[in-house]
């Protein structure tokens, strides 16, 4: 039985206690201490209560979901299923009403396929370890090799390359995680990108830890991905179920020679591919020029069919749209939906976007992403910008009817609001509590089962509100900071250090205080 046909009464009485909370909480709102930047006097208490009531009872996110997962499947970036899910959402988006919908094409530096992966303990004892490919990396001479394993601590790279590297030739390398945790987690993965390019210029065949040295999560699972920014790397690596990690380790632990077979083969384009994101637009009706996105990403990973990453962003992004133009209400400021492509390989749609649309991005006025799986909406975190953080927090108090939602300043750039962030936007990202994400997460159990339909439809219900609340705001939310601001914000959060390791770092030396 699917979860539409199993839903209960109950149910149906949430769905209409939530939309008269919905309510309740605006005209609450409107008694508060905050100086009403959603104060029933502009006009938006009617709207926002119309898209809710839309949102949680007549849209088609779920089986649009459905379709993406099932009929159309894993999206690679520049691969068929990808082009495929691309018009799909042209096509969606005009169903639902949208308007100037299309595609904005745009390259990715490579195409990649993958093809195979396998691999076994030849000595001290056989047994097969299974692994999978991470993306955009390179293949092993057909066939496969043999090579004995050596450990690589991850936590402890600089030592590692300095004293060890010039043993890594003809070695498969295990990374490993000892000592002490750096503190900046995403410096220390583009200090693993790093690695990577030392590890083969050292001669090592393969390298197996995707996630950098941790162990994978769940029970006899992998998880794919990319390994940094817009960047391919020659060697051959894979992620490996914990149980097998975990005999590799003991196993040289114990200080013995631990053998293995490989055989890994991928297949890469020698140049550019084309992709595209998919737009469309509900025109605003004061200020047209202005702009909100709202959006997820089309493309997938391939071991299963990425309805949590990021199906559920698509179909939240569509549902939303399908809420607002069925409400009839037409936003001051435009709302523009965009289906991303390229997120999984460093957010390459969301840069081709900024990138497009370089000479109007000031009068873009802030992107609403969701993509962190699918659990609900628990935070909007406004992607560094202070000034917006109290009209968000007290926004966000009125929507208590879809449980506890809080604002804060936190940046992301681990999903598509981090362009935006760079160009001086609030890049907001919808926080979700998915404490199931951690196993979907580019694993072969990304799939449609995993998505709870009343959640997916709370989630729209959500995105909406959000979008047109900062659409039909009487006074702009935000204009673009100047990149000095930016700057001096990503500097105050650390975020400069990773941004600058990865080469995505856009304002030089903007922000740092002069040497004494």
């Amino acid at each position: 039985m699917s979860v539409k046909n199993s839903k209960s009464s109950a149910v149906l009485v949430f769905v209409f206690a939530a939309i008269f909370a919905v309510a309740i909480g605006f005209a609450a709102f409107s008694n508060s201490a905050f100086s009403a930047p959603s104060d029933p006097d502009d006009g938006t208490l009617p709207a926002l209560s119309a898209i809710a009531g839309q949102a949680m009872m007549n849209i088609h996110a779920y089986s649009e979901l459905a379709y993406l997962s099932d009929d159309i499947g894993a999206r690679v970036t520049g691969s068929p299923q990808c082009n495929a899910a691309i018009q799909w959402g042209v096509d969606t988006m005009k169903k639902i009403g949208l308007q100037n919908v299309h595609a904005e094409p745009w390259q990715i530096f490579r195409g990649w396929t993958r093809v195979s992966a396998s691999a076994k303990i030849i000595s001290p004892a056989p047994h097969p370890l299974m692994i999978d490919s991470m993306g955009w990396v390179g293949s092993t001479p057909a066939g496969g090799v043999d090579a004995d394993v050596v450990p690589v601590n991850v936590y402890d790279l600089d030592d590692e390359i300095a004293q060890n590297s010039s043993n890594w030739r003809g070695k498969v390398l295990l990374a490993v995680q000892k000592g002490v945790r750096p503190a900046n987690g995403m410096a220390a993965f583009a200090k693993f990108g790093n690695m990577l390019v030392k590890a083969h210029d050292a001669g090592a065949v393969a390298v197996i830890g995707g996630q950098a040295g941790a162990k994978s999560q769940g029970m006899h699972l992998t998880h794919t991905g990319a390994l940094g920014f817009n960047t391919y790397f020659d060697i051959p690596v894979v992620s490996i179920a914990a149980e097998d990690q975990g005999i590799i380790e003991r196993l040289l632990d114990q200080g013995k020679t631990v053998r293995i077979h490989i055989d890994v083969q991928n297949k890469v384009t020698d140049g550019p591919v084309d992709t595209a994101n998919v737009v469309g637009d509900i025109p605003g009706t004061q200020n047209p020029e202005q702009v909100i996105v709202v959006g997820g990403h089309l493309d997938s990973w391939d071991l299963s069919e990425g309805s949590t990453d990021d199906g559920v962003g698509v179909a939240t992004t569509l549902g939303a749209a399908e809420a607002i133009v069925r409400s009839g209400i037409k936003p001051l400021r435009t709302i523009r939906f965009v289906l991303f492509t390229g997120e999984e390989e460093g957010l390459l749609g969301s840069f081709a976007y900024t990138k497009t649309h370089k000479d109007d991005m000031k009068d873009h006025v802030a992107a609403v992403i969701l993509d962190n799986g699918q659990g609900p909406v628990t935070a909007l975190n406004m992607g560094g910008r202070t000034d917006t953080v109290p009209a968000a927090q007290a926004f966000a108090a009125t929507l208590n009817a879809f449980g506890p939602i809080t604002a804060n300043d936190n940046t992301d750039f681990g999903v598509d609001a981090g362009p935006f962030i760079l160009a001086g936007l609030p890049g907001i990202n919808l926080d979700q509590d998915s404490p199931d994400y951690r196993y979907t997460h580019h694993s072969p159990v990304d799939s449609f089962d995993k998505v709870d339909e009343a959640v997916l439809d709370r989630d729209a219900a959500v995105q909406a509100l959000v979008a047109f609340w900062i659409a039909d705001r009487p006074e702009r939310l935000a204009s673009p900071w100047p990149p000095e601001k930016s700057a001096q914000m990503l500097i105050d959060k650390h975020d400069d250090v990773f941004l600058k390791l990865f080469g995505i770092w856009p304002f030089g030396n903007m922000g740092q205080q002069p040497q004494q």
